[in-house]
Order: C-alpha cells, then structure tokens, then sequence
C-alpha cells in the first residue's frame, strides 16, 4: 500500500468541527446538569437524571439521523445552527423561567428543563453520525470504515476530555454558566458558517443559509452583551435582597445580600443559604462553646470547612487556644471573608490573625495526610484538643463522605487523648432521620456521642453533636474571657438543648457508610418534602 494522500483542507475542517461539536455537546448537557442542582437542589439525582435524559436523547438523535438522505451538508449545516440558537441560550432561557414561572420549581420548570435536555440532546445525536456519512461521501478513497470511525471518534472523544476539564476551571469561574452557553452556541454557529464555505458549491439556497448563519450568530452575540444584565436580574428575583457580591469560583456561586443595617448580611452558595447575620451567633456559639469549654484549655483546634471564619471568630474567644488550622477546600470563600471588609467584619478578622493557619485542600484527603505524619512521628505534626466538622450538609455523594465512619476514623486518629469532636448535623426536626443516621455513624467507630440542638430562626431547629472517647462533664462554666461576648449560649440554657421532644426523638438509623452513603438518600427524601 502507498502512503496516504495529505488529507484536503475539507477534510480537516470536518474532522475539526467534530472536536468542536463534541465539546458544545458536552458543555450544554454539564449546564444542564449545573443548573438543575443550582436551583431545584444540590443534588447528584439532578446530575444523574439530566445526564441519563441527555444521552437518551443523543441515542435517538443518532437513530433518526438514518431518515436523512439527501443534502447531508445543508442538513448539518441547519442543524449546527439549531444546536448553537437552542443549546447557546438555553442557561439563559431557564434561569429566566424560573424566576417568571408562577410555581418556580415546579411542574413547568421541570417540563420546560427537561424538554429543553430532550431536544438539545436528540440535535446533537445527529451530528456525528452526519460527519462521518459526509466524510466517508467525500473522501472514501481515504477512509475504510474502521479508519473512519475510528478518527471521528478519536476527536469527538478528545474535544469532550478537553471541555470537561475546562468547564468547572476556566469557563464556568471567569464567564458563568450563562455566558458560557452562549460562547459554545456561538462555536456551533461558527461551525455551520465554516461549513457553509468550505462546501458553497454544494448547498443550495446558499443565500438563505449564510442569512440563517448571521441571524444566529447575531442573537447569540446580542445575547452574550446583555448576559450580565440577565444574570443581575435572575439573582435579584432569585434572592429578594440587595445583592452586594456575586462571584464564582473553581466549586461554587457565592452570592452576598444584605438587607439593611449590621445584622442584614446573608451568605448563599450555590443558591443554599449558609448563614444570616442576624442569627448566626446562635449557631456558632453553640457549634464552639460546649465543646472547648468542657475541655478547659484546648491549645490546638482543627476547623474542618467554616472558611467564612465564624466558627474560628468563637474559637479565639479562648484565651489558651495557640493555634487554629482551618482546612477550606475553596480559597474563593477564605480570601472573601479575609479582605471583603463587609464580611471580614462578621468574623472579627479572625482569618487575619496569626493564631490562625488556612489550609486550602480536601478535608478526607488532608485528615489522612496529617494522620500519616503522626504515625511517623514527623516534626511539627501533632493531635489536636479540640475537631470541628463544620460542614454544609450531606446533599450529595461528595459531601456524604465527610459524614461517613471511614472519616470519622480519621478524625478520631488526629484527636490528642481526652479530646472531641463536634459535628453539624442538620435539623434534627426536618431531616430527624438523617440526624440520628449521623449519631449512629459517630457511635459505630466507638465514639461516644451527646447530641444537642439550637434553635436558629433562618434555619429552624439545627442540631450538633459532640462526640469523644471520655465522657463529657456538660458545659459546667465558661472562661471569663468568653461569657462577656456571647449572646446566647448559657450555662443555664444547656440543659434544654440536650433534650430531645418526641418529633426529635431518636429514631433507628444505620450508619454512613462510604460503600453505601445511604445518608445521601434519606436527606435528600427529608429535605424534598418541603421544597
């Protein structure tokens, strides 16, 4: 056999679109999925229906893509334009419905959601299959049918590899997810437009397809200019109050309201409430104080999350804490609450002090890490008095597994002898059942636990539990240094914390196990009943 003759410029155009509509393809199934768990919940059953929604579709797209037989580029053309007009501006189009729809997140947001995946999902199930009947038409001297699929898929599988890892780290964090439709709608047109040259002589109508291919790419570009005007308006409807911060980082959207006066600030990541100033203190207080007052005189505390600093604000309340380490997976959330000067006004500029070591890493990953160090003995590596797992709740698999034995078992191997551990736990009222499952988790590594709960207006009833390997004597005294400064937390008051009424009782629960995360499910079935 000879050597292959050098491919035409047509024939690389094609084989470059495919990496381009690969990518498009991918970008507007991750929105999809992106949006979703932004506003119906963060949730892996939102990823996973919307993901098996998309693909359903491409499969039918690929089957219907037999039933067209004539004008194979006109037919891809118009359909790249499609893909582009409806995939691009799709984030936009349901952020805008949810805000307008008279239920929100109901029935209609959910037709009009997964309508959308259908159709954007069956669009692009007929592209590849269109490139390779178009290639193999043009240039079946070059290609037998193993070489054939065999490239096509080659790119259309490297142009998702390279979007999958852009996504989360350069799209979504610099441009939005609205922004970032639109970007990828405009490089499906610019693939209908390359198209349209590359093969003029072929297309009929051509006119009216390069008339087409400026209508899109003019909507798309219009509607990239006016997206930050769009998204300002979806969150203004979306959160009610003024909204004095807006950003995105490589892991969330953090947003900042305030509504008036000192007390009016709330922080919301992906859409979820984290805290209200107005009441925070009750949770913070009773997350820290129970804990490090039992101990008498914690030297080295561990904040496990809590990157806003408040948790870590109470800790240095106690006047023989030497060191704090706070380990925050987002350096997003730590750099905000150590400059924004609104926000490092909430935590007393407690990240700012020199008591204080901010570590940016996974929690599991870094616990095993620092558990390695003190089994070896290594210099500088030492058990902590006092852990605190302040955590959002287990909403999905990959916050489930800091609720989980395997985790616990690394805590317990950084706790020093004597110490504990104290643990967020959600509502004991809303969520009871998921409450005890993380009680029994706590019990099933040997940890003897004293589960309480506080009342938080923004949130309801909220509980915690501490957990040790000795018993814990109760909240006896507080340091004179901190009772001056608390606004809620008594010794007085403690003991109605710990008591549980009957529709907070406990209730039988097994516990988190990594291999099952059966906290996952039962959260996400407490919490939907009242969505």
């Amino acid at each position: 056999m000879g050597p292959r003759p050098r491919p035409a410029p047509a024939e690389v155009a094609l084989l470059a679109s495919v990496f381009v509509v690969a990518a498009c393809g991918l970008v507007y199934e991750l929105a999809a999925g992106a949006l979703a768990s932004y506003l119906l919940g963060d949730s892996v059953l939102q990823f996973s229906t919307i993901i098996g929604a998309y693909l359903f579709a491409m499969g039918v797209g690929s089957w219907l893509s037999r039933l067209v037989e004539r004008q194979l580029i006109a037919q891809f053309l118009r359909i790249e334009l499609l893909v582009g007009l409806i995939g691009g501006l799709m984030p936009a189009a349901l952020f805008t419905a949810y805000n307008l729809l008279p239920y929100g997140a109901g029935l209609p947001f959910r037709v009009l959601l997964y309508g959308c995946v259908l159709l954007v999902g069956t669009l692009v199930g007929l592209e590849i299959p269109l490139v390779m009947r178009i290639l193999k038409r043009h240039f079946a001297e070059r290609y037998a049918l193993r070489e054939l699929v065999s490239e096509v898929l080659t790119f259309d599988y490297l142009g998702a590899l390279a979007v999958a890892v852009a996504f989360p780290l350069l799209f979504v964090p610099h441009l939005g997810l609205v922004r970032t439709g639109l970007f990828f709608g405009l490089l499906n047109a610019a693939v209908a437009a390359w198209a349209l040259v590359l093969f003029r002589g072929e297309i009929r109508r051509f006119g009216a397809h390069a008339t087409a291919c400026a209508a899109v790419v003019a909507v798309l570009g219009v509607a990239m200019v006016f997206a930050g005007r769009l998204t300002t308006w979806a969150e203004d409807q979306f959160y009610g109050d003024s909204i004095v911060l807006r950003e995105s980082s490589e892991y969330q959207r953090v947003v900042v309201t305030h509504s008036g006066g000192p007390d009016g600030v709330r922080l919301y990541l992906n859409g979820n409430l984290q805290f209200h100033a107005r009441d925070e203190y009750r949770y913070h207080e009773a997350l820290v104080h129970p804990a490090l007052a039992a101990h008498g005189a914690p030297r080295r505390v561990l904040v496990l999350g809590g990157g806003d600093g408040l948790a870590v604000r109470e800790v240095l309340r106690h006047a023989a804490v030497q060191e704090v380490t706070l380990v925050e997976l987002d350096p997003h959330i730590t750099r905000l609450f150590a400059e924004h000067p609104t926000l490092a006004a909430l935590n007393a500029q407690a990240l700012n002090s020199p008591k204080v070591r901010v570590v940016h890493s996974d929690a599991y990953t870094w616990l095993e890490q620092h558990a390695g160090r003190l089994a070896a003995g290594e210099a500088g590596a030492a058990p902590f008095d006092i852990v605190i797992a302040d955590f959002p709740d287990p909403s999905n698999f990959a916050l489930g597994k800091l609720y989980t034995t395997s985790f616990y078992q690394r805590v317990d191997r950084v706790l020093a002898a004597g110490s504990w551990l104290v643990v967020q736990t959600t509502s004991p009222l809303i969520a009871r059942k998921s409450f005890w499952t993380v009680v029994a988790t706590l019990e099933a590594v040997g940890l003897a636990t004293w589960p309480y709960h506080v009342n938080v207006p923004s949130f309801g009833e909220w509980g915690f539990v501490l957990a040790g390997r000795r018993p814990w004597p109760g909240l006896r005294e507080l340091p004179a240094e901190v009772k001056p400064g608390l606004r809620f937390l008594t010794v007085e008051g403690m003991p109605a914390l710990l008591h549980f009424p009957p529709d907070m009782a406990r209730v039988r629960a097994e516990p988190n196990r990594l291999s099952n995360q059966v906290l996952v499910s039962t959260f996400e079935e407490e919490w939907g009943r009242v969505r």
